[in-house]
């Protein structure tokens, strides 16, 4: 166990082994408390911290509180030859959303595409986890998801619409390594001002505003965050929200169940994933070489251009190796809940 100042490196396979006995403990299924620790640490991995384990309390609140179901009866119905809906039942996001990106692959391999609905789930981490899913099945892998209001609209100055991400991943050469962008529409995701809160720390004025409009510092006076590139962002997430709320028969941006907020109430969720089968275009079969010789050649050699995905793969090296930065803070929440579920703490285990 290595100590700093304000965290601990504690390797990833005692994280997922300790909530996968916590989720466990919540009531989740074996096989779905690995599926969702496994992409809860992989987040971590990446170094998308705002995604990751720190993600862990929040989905034990909502299953303790009955608004996330552990055993959730999900349901597929196929609606056309590529087409198919996902009823989460209003299980965990990750299980869920994962369900419905293996039917789209599976949609995909028959009939060249497949696209997925999905609605009653609930916040499903990282989007980049399924589009890279995909890819590990020859596919390229689109995925978008929404959120309640975190958001100001380009001009107004109070949240309206989610950070609702997208994701679009591409098989490259190196199978671990696909080309995936994974971006909220928002210019930070709001797990990012979760995370100051808990952690204490200030922020960039840019990231967002308090209940008056004004920007701040303080990430306990953010009401809302903005739009990245200002009008562009405003308009992804837009357009974002219909095709996974209304689309889906699920609400958009304030008529969503706020996630931090009536742990009781279902979130309502709903999330778009496709996939489309590379071997239906001319260029399908040689693409992943292509885009390995185009990786070289935007780079040049020059270690300071990355490629999309390129920077969760550094930092995966990085933590694999030193462990998982885990803030003091985020450890007293991990030995809370380890104390009310009557498991050893994450500590015993290192």
């Amino acid at each position: 166990m290595n100590i700093q100042a304000d965290h601990l490196l504690v390797p990833g396979e005692a994280i997922s082994s300790w909530m996968q006995i916590a989720l466990q403990k919540a009531g989740v299924p074996s096989h779905n408390a690995v599926e969702v620790s496994e992409a809860l640490l992989q987040t971590s991995l990446w170094g998308i911290d705002s995604h990751g384990i720190a993600r862990l309390p929040h989905y034990l609140n909502r299953l303790e509180s009955g608004s996330i179901t552990a055993t959730p009866n999900m349901m597929f119905n196929s609606t056309g030859t590529a087409t198919g809906h996902v009823d989460g039942d209003h299980g965990l996001g990750i299980v869920v959303c994962r369900h419905a990106m293996d039917r789209a692959i599976d949609l995909a391999l028959e009939a060249g595409t497949g696209v997925v609905g999905v609605s009653a789930s609930s916040h499903c981490g990282a989007i980049g986890l399924y589009t890279r899913q995909a890819t590990r099945r020859g596919c390229i892998g689109i995925a978008f998801t929404h959120s309640d209001s975190f958001v100001v609209p380009f001009g107004g100055d109070k949240a309206f619409f989610g950070t609702n991400p997208i994701s679009i991943a591409l098989p490259s050469e190196d199978q671990k390594r696909p080309l995936c962008v994974d971006m909220a529409t928002s210019v930070i995701p709001w797990n990012r001002i979760m995370n100051a809160r808990r952690d204490c720390t200030e922020v960039p004025e840019s990231w967002g505003v308090d209940a008056l409009g004004n920007k701040t510092s303080k990430p306990e006076d953010i009401t809302a965050v903005n739009p990245m590139a200002e009008h562009k962002g405003y308009a992804l997430a837009f357009l974002i929200d219909m095709l996974c709320g209304p689309l889906n028969g699920m609400p958009f941006g304030p008529h969503i169940t706020p996630m931090y907020a009536s742990l009781e109430k279902h979130r309502n969720l709903g999330s778009l994933m496709m996939a489309v089968d590379l071997s239906r275009f001319p260029g399908g079969a040689m693409l992943p070489r292509v885009i390995g010789a185009a990786i070289n050649e935007v780079k040049g050699g020059n270690e300071k251009i990355h490629y999309p995905g390129e920077p969760e793969y550094l930092a995966e090296e990085t933590r694999s190796k030193k462990g998982i930065p885990v803030e003091l803070s985020l450890l007293e929440q991990f030995d809370s809940w380890a104390l009310k579920l009557g498991i050893p703490p994450l500590t015993r285990l290192i």
